[in-house]
């Protein structure tokens, strides 16, 4: 019976980060699990990825770091699943500890932050607000720059931070989840193309992109189906999008939810872009939409992301039922 017990705690996980989110009163008294898990991994860095080894030496000793941290989330994952579907409401006390590992309001937060900012302080307020989510130069951007930035970072953490865990916990309950974002913040945090990193990071950056695969398909698909109940949205453009340039984008994954995002709103996103001073020449998702992008397509594109979270809720609330 309790492996059978996920869907439904997962179900009630969309739920209660949907409306509750994150809250900074709860997050004072206890480390959120994502700082936790940056605590470890920043400690596997310090401790394993050695300046002096050689290029060969520090792959296997992020190979070996990768695999251990994955496999000790899947372990904790397990035995935490196992302890809390014994209590009285079990699926419950686990569904909100697998709501911590979801991010569908603080994404909505953080890149309506954005639009907020154009619109009462212009470009010098958008600047500030994007600078919070995406790692291009914002001195660089202008309005419609700062636009094309926020938008992109919903579309790709539709699918990092809300599509890839609730797949992952649909497969494999919490240890999925759990594993998921390890691997993912590992990613995040070493899986860079910097002296540092570029050998200690590659494991760990090539893992993201494998498990990342299925959510970012799943992703495009969700935003196409959105588009269906969204005035102004265009499924058969979306799809279209996706079909040309999903697989043009240098990222194996990104790709997929931006254009279906650009292409279900007629809008054109990635392209040219500045990181550090360099200009970085990527093909543009949806090429030939809009690109002039103002604070008001923020808050459109915000709109199909509501839906396409919607429509994921349904889905796994129909695994549940079954």
């Amino acid at each position: 019976m309790t492996d059978l017990m996920h869907p439904i705690a997962l179900s009630l996980a969309i739920i209660a980060d949907a409306t509750l989110g994150d809250p900074a009163w709860a997050y004072r008294r206890v480390p959120h699990p994502i700082v936790l898990i940056g605590q470890v991994i920043a400690w596997a860095d310090r401790r394993f990825n050695r300046e002096s080894a050689g290029a060969a030496a520090r792959r296997r000793a992020g190979l070996a770091v990768c695999i251990a941290l994955t496999l000790g989330a899947l372990l904790l994952g397990w035995i935490g699943q196992a302890l809390l579907l014994k209590l009285p409401g079990g699926p419950l006390w686990l569904g909100l500890v697998m709501s911590t590992l979801i991010a569908q309001k603080s994404l909505y937060a953080h890149v309506a932050d954005v639009a907020k900012a154009m619109e009462l302080s212009g470009v010098d307020g958008g600047r500030i607000a994007v600078a919070r989510i995406v790692g291009r130069d914002p001195e660089a951007l202008d309005e419609a720059g700062i636009a094309r930035a926020a938008v992109e970072s919903l579309a790709e953490n539709f699918s990092d931070g809300i599509v890839a865990p609730i797949f992952w916990g649909l497969v494999l309950g919490l240890p999925g989840m759990l594993a998921y974002k390890t691997i993912n913040t590992m990613d995040s945090m070493i899986g860079h193309k910097t002296p540092r990193h570029l050998d200690f990071g590659r494991a760990a950056a090539r893992l993201d992109d494998l498990v990342n695969l299925p959510a970012s398909r799943l992703s495009a698909l969700l935003l196409i189906l959105a588009s269906l109940v969204q005035r102004g949205a265009r499924a058969a453009a979306a799809w279209r999008a996706v079909w040309r340039d999903a697989t043009r984008h240098k990222s194996p994954n990104a790709g997929w939810p931006e254009a279906a995002m650009a292409g279900a709103l007629g809008l054109a996103i990635a392209g040219p872009r500045r990181y550090h001073g360099v200009l970085v020449s990527d093909p543009w998702m949806n090429d030939g939409g809009r690109w002039q992008l103002k604070a008001a397509d923020i808050r459109t594109c915000l709109a199909l992301y509501w839906r396409a979270c919607a429509v994921l809720g349904l889905v796994v609330l129909g695994c549940a039922a079954l």
